[in-house]
This record gives C-alpha cells, structure tokens and sequence, in this order.
C-alpha cells in the first residue's frame, strides 16, 4: 500500500466505452437487487455474458452504498465491482453514491487491484445530476488517495463529451 502526495497524478478522465477499460476492476453503476438492467449495468451484462449476472444472484441483495465485487466474464476488466447507489426502479442520493464509491475502492484495496474504472455513477437511469456527481465522486476518490491504498490508477470512463467537461472542470478546480 502507498500514499501519494499529489493524488491528481493517478486519476486519468476520458471519454469512451467502460466496458472495454483495460482496469483490475470496472465498476458498475448498480442497484442494491444487483440485478443487471439497463445504462451501464445493461452493457456490462450484454458484454460480460451471463456469468456476471449468476454471480451477482449469489451474492445480492446488498445494502444501499454498499459495494460487492464479482468476476467480469468476458470483459478485458478481471473483476465488475458493483457499486449500489439507488434502488431498483429508483434514484441515487448523495450519500448512497458517496458510500458507494468510497466502498468501490475499499473492495479495490480488499483485493489488492492497482487500477480500477468508474463511470459517471448514478447519472444514467438513477437521475443525479452529473455536476454533483463528479464533485461527490471526486472527494471520494481524492479522500481515499490520501490514505494507505493498492490503487495506483483510478480511470473515468465517461460516455458522453459533456460528462467529461464537467468531471474535468470540477478536477481542476479542486485542492
């Protein structure tokens, strides 16, 4: 485990395809059923095959904020984290999205991965604006960073041009 000084210099923002992230882990914008559904969860089924979703049957239900940790089936990623901001059929809170990205990189460090990737969580079908969510997801991100840590490389894998503005603007801004 490290600590780093400048925490900015591990964090990298690009726009493209999280399923396809070459990452230890990706991390899915989940409901606390674990059912894999539409948004990012839909992708990462649909790509990842079955094996995600008999997984995520074994282990789910979990807690609002909580995150769980499964194989990734046929994605480059070993491991899907799936961080569990809302509820099935409903929308994300700040506190559940904080707690679970801040549980996303505890399951990170648990399992010793280096590099993980996050999309925008909750900013699909859970409704939370995208501002907010790059500042929550950031001060999460930057929090654990200063702390003992495995991860040498946390990525996010944005999907739209306007959602990586945002993240990037709020990143600068930030001490």
């Amino acid at each position: 485990m490290t600590m780093s000084k400048d925490w900015r210099a591990k964090i990298s923002l690009r726009q493209g395809d999280l399923t396809d992230a070459d990452a230890d882990a990706i991390v899915n914008a989940a409901n606390n059923q674990l059912m894999l559904g539409g948004g990012v969860a839909g992708a990462i089924r649909i790509k990842g095959g079955p094996a995600i979703q008999n997984e995520c049957d074994r282990i789910g239900p979990i807690a609002l904020g909580e995150a769980a940790i499964t194989g990734a089936g046929r994605l480059r990623a070993r491991h899907v984290i799936h961080a569990a901001s809302m509820r099935l059929g409903e929308s994300t809170s700040e506190a559940n999205l904080r707690a679970a990205t801040r549980n996303s990189l505890t399951r990170a460090d648990e399992n010793a991965l280096k590099t993980i990737a996050f999309p925008a969580l909750g900013t699909g079908i859970a409704g939370f604006p995208i501002e907010r969510c790059a500042q929550v997801m950031l001060e999460e991100v930057r929090a654990h960073l200063s702390g003992p840590t495995t991860l040498e490389r946390i990525d996010f894998v944005l999907f739209d041009r306007r959602s990586l503005e945002i993240f990037e603007l709020v990143l600068e801004k930030m001490k």
